[in-house]
């Protein structure tokens, strides 16, 4: 069941859009998400019905943009590049440092909810390849020294 909070901030986004649940399904997607951290199937069926859209329609929006969580993640949520130019300047073995530090595979959460590891085909800043994001955070010119560094700052 979506929270009143939820309800009255999607609400505001059909508003914004005339009301088409098809323009309002990525914010509405994102409304959600900002509360509870990922969608559930329970929380897509909801929205789904608040947004005059089959499940399928929905879900085919959400399981599209790697943005939408569709299965709960980590409260820090690492996106690493895995562009051409991230690839050439040491992808893969940053990649298996990440992997063997956290204790996950691509893909996955750490045991105690901290961290989850995907990744992601362009962050957009090849000048500074390897990069990644953790949360909101780009971070550039990766070394295994500097992942050390910036996974400390977040508990």
């Amino acid at each position: 069941m979506l929270s009143a909070e939820e309800r009255q901030e999607i609400e505001a986004i059909l508003a914004h859009v005339g009301g088409d649940g098809q323009r309002a399904s990525i914010d509405a997607l994102a409304a959600v998400q900002r509360q509870r951290g990922w969608v559930s199937d329970e929380a897509l069926a909801d929205l789904a019905d608040c947004l005059g859209l089959t499940v399928h329609e929905l879900d085919s929006v959400a399981t599209f943009y790697n943005e939408i969580f569709r299965r709960p993640v980590g409260r820090h949520v690492i996106r690493i590049c895995d562009s051409v130019s991230c690839y050439i300047c040491g992808y893969q073995t940053l990649r298996r440092y990440l992997e063997r530090k956290l204790g996950v595979p691509l893909g996955g959460t750490t045991p105690d909810g901290r961290f989850t590891l995907i990744p992601t085909p362009c962050l957009g800043a090849c000048d500074r390849a390897p990069v990644m994001m953790v949360g909101e955070d780009l971070h550039g010119e990766l070394t295994e020294e500097k992942i050390d560094t910036i996974l400390a700052r977040y508990p």
